[in-house]
């Protein structure tokens, strides 16, 4: 039997640093072995996300950086990076009282003139090119092999001369084809003997909400860049005209993104990149872009004969409110409410009137304005649409046979009506004005207003000048109050008035006091 001999501490201490073991110390202050344990590296098995790869290498030799330069040197400069456009036009243009301007003010912005990344910090002069200085870059994408390309009107607007910069970094002259800045487009031609990469156009009905898409373009003039995200929003209204009906994105869009395309994961255009909103100049998280159902007529148009021809109603018009659908007696709030139609118009000539709400257009519900001015934009001039309308409290209907829109649609304009001196007109307490008539013998003019009265709640101002009531004509103090009798009997609480100011015609649904 053998004895157990036990090993000195030194014995194992050595043992241990030979083999490379650990050891730890026992209450008793004998060390004592442990085994060789070595950690596993972490393995995470995450869920599978999308991969952006596909989409990019096979649009990336698409998408273009355009160049411009052009003889006129721009003055826009905001080095702050401050951007925001909307249809090529700056934010000065919208009304004093815009929600986005009080928002300029409000950021401390500059002039914000430039879009997502459209205009040249400093002119410089560009080499082989004469007196042209460059003065905005942004994006763009070719849509035929034989080198068609579209970008932003606000991008080429000002331009002399044109160059676009592929994917792999060739450089060629293009000339411009056509542009429409009521849509904020234009398209541009390179005549080259190669076959151009292209994408097609996506049906953007069918995008949704949360769908991923892809952004390729050329921020601050990096080159190609590609940055993801999703649809954060359908149908914005951002203020740049009569069209709009943006998809909100939320990739990184910055400037020089301007006229770039937006992917859907087919590689095909969802949307073209035309607008940030940020107070930095840089990507918060909030673009738009052009629909490609709106894109692919404009664009086709223009490469047809280099303009749009859209169909002209030819009437002013206003939103249907709560107030003034109760008014006229109409279950909802929707449609288009003429103030006026303009002179030699199809709208006039077809017998539309001032008071009337157009509802629907050959049978298709109109939502609101907007909707309306879309709608008969889309026809070609020429074009016989049936309008229907609600006069005097009952429906009825108008063949229209649309003109051709002008370049620069002009507004009915209306003279200032002066303030009657007759401070001592006739009192309605009904509605807490006081009326005088008109000196023109047209309407009643409004000599002092109740502050607290629905009226003055509405925006009513003394000077201005009612010119019917319920579309009735009205010449003195008299006809008003015959007109507000008569909406007593049919049992109306509210009474449409025709209200005539220095900025022009608008309607107002007033309250009718019957204490």
């Amino acid at each position: 039997m053998f004895n157990k001999v036990k090993p000195s501490t030194k014995t194992l201490l050595k043992a241990t640093t030979v083999a490379g073991l650990a050891a730890v110390m026992l209450s008793t202050g004998v060390p004592s072995y442990i085994h060789n344990s070595f950690a596993a590296p972490v393995e995470v098995t995450a869920p599978q996300v999308p991969s952006f790869a596909n989409v990019v290498e096979a649009v990336s030799p698409a998408v273009v950086s355009v160049r411009v330069q052009s003889d006129v040197q721009n003055t826009a400069n905001d080095e702050s990076g401050f951007s925001f456009n909307f249809g090529g036009r700056g934010f000065d243009e919208l009304p004093d009282d815009h929600p986005l301007k009080r928002f300029f003010r409000d950021f401390g912005g500059q002039n914000g003139q430039n879009g997502p990344g459209d205009r040249a910090e400093r002119p410089r002069k560009g080499p082989g090119k004469g007196h042209l200085r460059p003065t905005s870059q942004g994006s763009g994408f070719f849509i035929s092999e034989d080198g068609y390309l579209v970008t932003n009107n606000h991008v080429v607007s000002d331009g002399a001369a044109y160059t676009v910069v592929m994917n792999d970094g060739t450089e060629l002259d293009a000339k411009l084809i056509g542009k429409d800045s009521r849509t904020d487009l234009a398209v541009l031609k390179v005549d080259d003997k190669r076959k151009f990469t292209y994408v097609k156009w996506a049906d953007d009905t069918k995008v949704r909400v949360g769908d991923w898409v892809v952004a390729v373009g050329n921020p601050f003039g990096l080159g190609g860049t590609v940055t993801a995200g999703i649809i954060s929003a359908r149908g914005r209204d951002i203020g740049s005209g009569p069209y709009d009906d943006y998809l909100q994105v939320d990739a990184a869009v910055n400037r020089g993104n301007s006229g770039g395309p937006t992917f859907n994961l087919s590689g095909e255009v969802v949307g073209i990149n035309t607008a940030i909103f940020s107070p930095s100049g840089g990507n918060v998280g909030i673009a738009f872009a052009i629909p490609s159902t709106v894109a692919k007529d404009v664009v086709a148009d223009l490469m047809k004969d280099g303009k749009v021809d859209r169909g002209w109603l030819g009437v002013q018009i206003q939103p249907v409110s709560k107030d003034i659908a109760e008014s006229l007696g109409l279950s909802e709030a929707s449609g288009a409410l003429v103030t006026a139609p303009q002179d030699d118009s199809p709208g006039l000539k077809a017998g539309i009137k001032k008071g009337d709400v157009v509802t629907a257009v050959n049978g298709e519900p109109v939502k609101d304005p907007r909707d309306l001015a879309r709608r008969i934009a889309a026809f070609p001039p020429g074009s016989k649409v049936e309008v229907s309308l609600w006069r005097d409290g009952k429906a009825t209907s108008a063949t229209v046979t649309l003109g051709t829109l002008p370049t620069d649609t002009k507004q009915a304009a209306t003279e200032t009506p002066e303030q009657s001196d007759d401070t001592g007109g006739k009192e309605l307490s009904a509605l807490g004005l006081t009326l005088a008539p008109s000196e023109d013998g047209k309407g009643v003019t409004v000599t002092s207003i109740d502050p607290d009265s629905d009226a003055a709640d509405k925006g009513l101002k003394e000077g201005e000048k009612i010119t019917a009531v319920n579309n009735r004509e009205v010449s003195s103090a008299a006809d008003v109050q015959k007109a507000l009798d008569q909406a007593v009997k049919d049992g109306r609480k509210k009474a449409l008035f025709q209200i005539e100011s220095s900025s022009g015609n608008r309607f107002m649904a007033l309250s009718i006091n019957q204490g």
